[in-house]
């Protein structure tokens, strides 16, 4: 689809490559250190372009768009809804605002992973809202793919073997190995912990250490509206093989299989090979199209169809993420896994209980 030429002061185009696109906007001629119109307004005035955009491109940039976290949030608001609370943790990041978080908060030399946002759990973010308020001295990219593009290149045999048995992610959270139960679950009280596991099909654990969960859920996901799968999990995420080879090792020798700091296998339980994983991730490097960074950008992402991650940076970089829209995912009569919350979905589907 192509995006309209002009949006208010506005010009649009599509940027990209042939897997991945964007829909890119700016005030042409206009000096970029000058405010523009108030985003959210802009966002409110073009709304039903910017969701047809998110719908069929996926993602689309303004260029100039943002100063600070609170025009974000008016921006998500005017959009689509209330942000989100960030619950069912599974990296650092700081509240700065009103339904406004910190991007992830690694260390600079670390690349992050492509990913949807919360693609393990029951329910996830259907849009992200992304603002650089200061971008890297270098590097810092947000690579993006099309799961809908990613799912096309990977070999039949191994998309129907995960289509057929799905995904089992487990968690053991402990003092100093990645976030502890009390981060992830915002609360210091374990019966709060188990009701809000307990209705969304997660099994608990209670160990010396802390907690152990195992939950189940889809590997490819199908678009209620245009039919399009999409491959949507984090089992390469998740997977032992994503870690460093030493940093494998350290944990493997500290730890049985069962109980590292996170791990996927197939939905029946056994392991997933490493080589698999490696064929995964190479359908996303196929796929992954990014760009620099400049202040004031504002990204919106459609997170059921494009994944984001990280690359490493020098110097100071704030990015800011907001998201909206709580989706889960259905099983048709077909056996077909589809997301819900769209107010299109057929009614014939079971809502997967994740177990």
């Amino acid at each position: 689809m192509a995006p309209p030429r002009r949006l208010g002061p506005y010009a649009g185009r599509i940027d990209g490559m042939g897997d991945t696109r964007l829909a890119v906007y700016e005030r042409d001629g206009a000096d970029p250190n000058l405010p523009g119109p108030p985003a959210a307004e802009w966002v409110a005035e073009h709304r039903a372009v910017l969701t047809n955009l998110l719908e069929t491109v996926g993602t689309v940039r303004v260029r100039g768009a943002l100063r600070n976290a609170e025009e974000l949030a008016a921006v998500a608001r005017r959009l689509a809804g209330e942000p989100l609370p960030y619950t069912e943790r599974s990296t650092p990041r700081s509240r700065v605002g009103s339904g406004v978080y910190t991007s992830t908060e690694y260390p600079a030399s670390e690349t992050i992973t492509q990913h949807n946002e919360n693609a393990y759990a029951s329910s996830f973010p259907h849009l992200l809202f992304f603002a650089c308020l200061t971008p890297a001295r270098s590097g810092g990219e947000t690579p993006l793919a099309d799961v809908r593009a990613v799912a096309r290149r990977l070999p039949a045999d191994l998309s129907e073997r995960y289509r057929r048995l799905g995904v089992v992610y487990s968690r053991s959270y402990r003092e100093g190995m990645g976030l502890t139960w009390q981060e992830a679950f915002q609360t210091e009280d374990r019966a709060e912990v188990e009701r809000y596991c307990s209705t969304r099909g997660i099994e608990t654990i209670w160990t010396d250490y802390g907690l152990r969960t195992r939950q189940h859920g889809p590997a490819l996901v199908t678009h209620p509206r245009t039919g399009e799968e999409c491959w949507f999990n984090q089992a390469h995420l998740f997977h032992p093989s994503n870690l460093p080879p030493a940093t494998r090792e350290a944990l493997g020798e500290l730890f049985p299989e069962e109980e590292m700091p996170r791990t996927a296998c197939y939905g029946d339980g056994t392991a997933i090979p490493d080589e698999e994983m490696d064929e995964v991730r190479a359908a996303f490097d196929a796929c992954t199209y990014a760009f620099a960074w400049e202040q004031g950008d504002l990204l919106l992402v459609n997170n059921l169809l494009v994944s984001h991650g990280r690359r490493p940076y020098t110097g100071q970089r704030q990015t800011l993420v907001a998201m909206t829209g709580q989706v889960g995912t259905a099983r048709r009569p077909d056996g077909v896994h589809v997301f819900t919350g769209d107010p299109t979905l057929p009614a014939d589907v079971t809502r997967d209980d994740r177990t």
